[in-house]
């Protein structure tokens, strides 16, 4: 738990400022109270913004000791207990009622009200997270303007179970009766973790690693020597300008959180890693920004697109950018940031690109030239056109015998860029929902499958969907 907040918050040890060690905290109020100022030098050359001041102001308050001689700080004993709080599974009114007593035992100790306070600072120190609730057929989210409705606009399923449920958390004194939600979404803003990164000193300066300290002599050693991040550079020069810039991946993937085989049950972690950061720090499990947790117990599949609108809105206000403090430079910055890839096994790619990754035209980069066979015996697809790709002259090209009885002369297939792609894409209808998906009978796909006539299909009618990142 202290390897994790200072990891968090940059404390190199108990009772020390989380601030970098030339800053001391200036009895001048100009914003929320405080100015930050090197030692022995005058007042920075610009403020902290409104939120980060803020921020730096509630974090300055909670590492104070927790009692007067006290070895721990106020900020890592509310972590702490609210961990247990967790890992306990305790009620809202149980965990207040223990403050409280720990209150009366400990009165010269800085402990919370209530629930409620430590959720609020726990919160504001941002590491909240905000319910979002969703059709249990995945057809939407209430969300933005849908925010109010009380049923699906699309199935017409309500958005709340049958019964009411006892709410044993409320922190007025005894229990109330309230609407427990179908399906609800656990969404992390992406916007206030990327800029606690500067915010913290410990982690500010590693932001720029990427174009300060990088080796560049051609070897693949860091995403930023790979072709798509060169290419991304090339497109746009005035993001690549600002060193600050982030840029981040995305990986999502399906799970049992019960670890019980018997039971079906898919719960999906939507996780970032920034990649500005050094090789041995973007990869490790510390450095890694879980955005959003998408319940079950199916699996989202086409429909992750609902899922995934909150993030793309960040993402889209990201781009144009927000405003940013970074503590080492003193300076208020616009920080944009960008989304290269995705990282994912081929059957989420299928949920995440909208192209389907079975059949006979599975592969997403040769697309309608895929080259596929059907094995009768098997019941399955072969993919047998991986020669292509070689030399005009080379020997595997003539070899029927080893391969597929056939000798290849085709050339290697041209593979469909995105603003092509986009065009086919422009008029495509897609309904999401599991209760708006037309069923596809086992009789239409075994005689599609097992056919050895490969037709020149319209590529765009390969496309299940048109994807949220596009």
């Amino acid at each position: 738990m202290e390897d994790m907040l200072r990891d968090a918050f940059n404390m190199r040890s108990h009772g020390e400022q989380s601030f970098p060690p030339d800053f001391i905290i200036s009895e001048d109020c100009n914003i929320t109270g405080n100015v930050f100022c090197e030692t022995g030098t005058s007042a920075l050359n610009e403020e902290p913004n409104e939120e980060a001041a803020k921020f730096y102001n509630l974090l300055n308050e909670m590492n104070e000791e927790l009692y007067e001689g006290s070895k721990y700080l106020k900020l890592s004993f509310c972590i702490r207990l609210f961990h247990l709080k967790c890992l306990g599974g305790w009620t809202g009114n149980s965990f207040t009622m223990l403050l409280e007593f720990l209150r009366e035992m400990f009165p010269f100790a800085k402990i919370p009200q209530s629930c409620q306070d430590m959720k609020r600072l726990i919160k504001d120190l941002g590491l909240g997270y905000d319910k979002i609730h969703s059709c249990p057929n995945d057809c939407m989210l209430y969300w933005g303007d849908q925010k109010n409705q009380q049923s699906c606009h699309v199935c017409g399923k309500s958005r709340w179970m049958n019964s009411n449920t006892e709410d044993v958390n409320t922190d007025e004194g005894g229990a109330q009766l309230r609407k427990k939600p179908v399906k609800v979404l656990r969404y992390f803003p992406l916007i206030p973790r990327l800029q606690r990164l500067f915010m913290s000193s410990k982690t500010a300066e590693s932001m720029t690693w990427h174009n300060d300290q990088r080796t560049d002599d051609g070897l693949l050693r860091h995403p930023a020597d790979s072709l798509a991040w060169k290419s991304f550079d090339s497109k746009f020069p005035s993001f690549v300008s600002d060193p600050w810039n982030v840029r981040l991946g995305l990986a999502a993937d399906g799970f049992n959180p019960f670890k019980i085989m018997s039971t079906s049950y898919s719960t999906w972690p939507v996780v970032l890693v920034p990649y500005n950061l050094p090789p041995w720090i973007c990869m490790k499990q510390s450095s890694f920004i879980l955005s959003m947790i998408i319940p079950g117990e199916k699996g989202p599949g086409n429909d992750i697109d609902i899922y995934l609108q909150p993030l793309i809105e960040d993402l889209k206000q990201l781009w144009s950018g927000v405003e940013t403090y970074d503590v080492l430079r003193k300076e208020n910055f616009n920080l944009r940031a960008a989304l290269l890839w995705t990282i994912n096994d081929f059957p989420a790619y299928a949920n995440l690109s909208g192209w389907s990754t079975k059949g006979r035209y599975a592969c997403p980069c040769c697309a309608a030239q895929t080259c596929s066979k059907w094995l009768y015996n098997r019941k399955k697809f072969s993919y047998m056109g991986h020669r292509r790709w070689l030399d005009e002259n080379h020997k595997f090209r003539f070899q029927r015998t080893l391969f597929d009885g056939t000798e290849e002369h085709r050339g290697a297939p041209e593979q469909t860029v995105g603003s092509e792609i986009l065009f086919m894409l422009k008029n495509i209808n897609f309904s999401y929902g599991k209760m708006n998906q037309p069923p596809i009978t086992q009789t239409t796909r075994r005689s599609r499958d097992e056919s050895d006539e490969e037709d020149d299909p319209n590529e765009a009618e390969l496309w299940k969907k048109r994807s949220i990142f596009f």
